[in-house]
């Protein structure tokens, strides 16, 4: 379950990502207005680290898959998959990070694909009392396990292709960047997603175990 709140984002979460986005190897410079396509979002188990995931297109241009984590403080060590910090009327100062280097998202990730888990019921509070709202993003996980997945000791990211891949001590999970893009032949298990206009259920990350 995910609590959103009516609350001010200075800057918002569109001018905040998209400088940073098109930097990105797997990204594409345009002229045009980038755009939010559909949102996900995922839980932590400990209710610390938020965790939204944005498809982003701009003009007539590939839709991006972009996964970002939100914290309270700065992510010892993740410097590198820093995207910024934005002030939240109600939360305070968050960073926000390339959730590819952040081990909450690959604990979530690999749990939500072995587990054939779904992005996370939406909250809104109003007046006092928690509304559910629809998403607009609808992914589930094709495990079918039950299983504990720890949150990983290290990380090794490589972002080089349109295919991000985290590597932790048991597993490399696989981030597609670019919607469309295939999946490396290998995965076990996958998490695929469904939105307005989507081309069916589309691969967006699999998870292959380390032998």
């Amino acid at each position: 379950m995910a609590i959103l709140f009516r609350a001010q984002l200075r800057p918002s979460k569109l001018e905040l990502i998209v400088p940073w986005l098109v930097e990105q190897p797997w990204a594409y410079p345009s002229e045009e207005e980038w755009r939010s396509v559909a949102t996900y979002r995922f839980d932590d188990p400990a209710g610390e680290v938020g965790m939204e995931t944005f498809i982003l297109s701009a003009g007539q241009g590939e839709a991006l898959h972009v996964p970002v984590t939100y914290r309270g403080a700065p992510l010892e060590g993740a410097d590198a998959a820093l995207i910024g910090t934005m002030d939240h009327s109600v939360l305070g100062q968050r960073w926000a990070y390339d959730a590819t280097g952040d081990p909450v998202y690959a604990q979530v990730l690999a749990s939500t694909i072995l587990n054939g888990g779904t992005e996370a019921e939406l909250y809104v509070e109003k007046d006092g009392q928690r509304e559910l709202i629809a998403g607009t993003a609808q992914v589930r996980g094709s495990g079918s396990e039950s299983r504990e997945v720890p949150v990983p000791s290290e990380l090794q990211v490589d972002s080089s292709g349109t295919v991000t891949t985290i590597t932790t001590g048991d597993a490399v999970l696989s981030v597609i960047r670019r919607v469309g893009d295939a999946l490396p032949g290998d995965v076990a298990a996958s998490l695929t997603g469904v939105w307005e206009r989507s081309p069916g259920p589309t691969p967006l990350a699999g998870y292959t175990p380390r032998v």
